[in-house]
């Protein structure tokens, strides 16, 4: 059974606590003692139907408040495929939390309220959905029952978000019409709204294709462990552990070592509970060589005839998460990509992006929080990486101030120099 991991996204009260919950109740996900306490705490606020909202707001900060301030992930699982959802804040200043949810995420859901239509936010997460390539996009028009169900307010909606999706790259985008808190095209099709004639957002989250979003044609595997055992049994061991990034690892493949060049073939992959014939994104696994050359973490395997770019100097799209300070060209930072860690300095910012026009701010002097722009980054070390767009995992990486230890920025590599 595969797992899909989703994202939500929109601006604030649009509903996506509330539609998590309704996924979570409908899918027979939650217990009964926890749906009694929060047909409990409903009553008690005096609300008119259950506030499903409860049981995703874990945070006592997010129910007092009654809005999400953190990422929170909730799994659940039907018969078809298993989830993970990681419901992201509306707030702008949480937008940096959205990019986390979103950077592992296959699909994104981004949720508009009908009595407001397409707003700020929603473009906001609509340009960073595909800055951070995730495949498959739902728009849900959401709040449908304060409408009157109206098929002409979806329809204006859709056409306003489609005319300003065109302007990015979504390859895959789908509009649904629902009402989570009366459970409307949520889990079966709504009977209320007889002119919409596309599936459910559930139907549609468990039949939505991801096999070939992940890419099985590069070998990518970042080393971020070596094994080698401190016994005479194991003495001849040496097995190289971490996540396979991209492509498809098997016994007997020919495979050169990175940074160093040196070619070799695998020995055999293995994982917890044995030997594999295969390995593919994302498995963890031990990868041993049939030469003992000199292999460490931060190195990558991959094929001799496909290699990914070694370069310091890399180009980037950067947003920028710090609320303490700002980044400006000249800056030094601590830089972490698949398991390397290197020093980098910002060469130059070339532009900064206003997510609402998708205008371009070529006189703009640095960034700041939620900020997003494209910069030149010049590292210590050489980095193997790809364009984001062909591997994520490969294509991205964290800025870290040294000074304080706190991650300033996520990049994803438009295209290494």
């Amino acid at each position: 059974m595969d797992i899909l991991r989703f994202a939500t996204a929109g601006s604030v009260d649009d509903g996506k606590s509330t539609l998590i919950g309704r996924l979570l109740y409908d899918t027979k996900t939650v217990f009964a003692d926890q749906i009694a306490a929060v047909e409990r705490t409903s009553m008690e606020r005096g609300e008119e139907h259950v506030n499903l909202a409860l049981l995703t707001d874990g945070l006592r900060a997010e129910r007092e408040q009654g809005i999400t301030i953190d990422v929170a992930y909730r799994y659940f699982a039907t018969p078809k495929r298993k989830f993970i959802i990681a419901d992201t804040p509306g707030h702008t200043q949480y937008t940096r939390n959205m990019v986390t949810g979103a950077s592992t995420a296959d699909l994104a859901i981004v949720l508009v309220d009908a009595r407001k239509g397409i707003l700020e936010q929603s473009r906001r997460h609509a340009f960073l959905t595909t800055l951070l390539q995730v495949p498959h996009l739902v728009l849900c028009v959401n709040k449908m029952d304060l409408v009157g169900y109206s098929q002409q307010v979806f329809e204006e909606i859709k056409e306003e978000f489609a005319a300003f999706a065109s302007k990015l790259r979504i390859p895959d985008l789908t509009a649904i019409p629902i009402s989570a808190l009366k459970g409307d095209n949520i889990v079966t099709r709504s009977e209320t709204m007889s002119w919409y004639e596309g599936p459910s957002l559930l139907h549609h989250l468990e039949n939505v294709h991801i096999a070939s979003d992940r890419n099985l044609i590069d070998v990518r595997f970042p080393v971020q462990y070596v094994i080698r055992p401190q016994s005479d049994a194991w003495h001849d061991y040496r097995g190289y552990a971490g996540q396979v990034a991209g492509g498809v690892l098997r016994k007997g493949d020919e495979v050169m070592v990175l940074p160093s060049g040196f070619t070799t073939t695998i020995a055999a992959v293995e994982t917890a509970d044995g030997e594999v014939d295969e390995a593919y994104p994302p498995m963890s696994v031990t990868v041993r060589l049939t030469d003992n050359i000199d292999v460490s973490r931060g190195d990558l395997i991959c094929r001799p005839t496909n290699q990914p770019q070694v370069s310091q100097d890399i180009d980037a799209m950067i947003c920028w998460m710090d609320e303490t300070s700002q980044l400006r060209v000249g800056g030094k930072y601590a830089i972490k990509h698949t398991t390397r860690t290197a020093r980098t300095i910002v060469k130059g910012l070339n532009y900064k992006i206003d997510v609402n026009t998708l205008h371009r701010d070529e006189a703009a002097a640095g960034l700041g929080l939620n900020e997003i722009g494209r910069v030149r980054l010049r590292t210590t070390a050489p980095l193997m990486c790809d364009d984001y767009g062909r591997n994520r995992t490969t294509g991205g990486f964290v800025l870290v101030d040294e000074a304080t230890n706190r991650t300033v920025a996520a990049g994803m590599i438009t295209e290494p120099a």
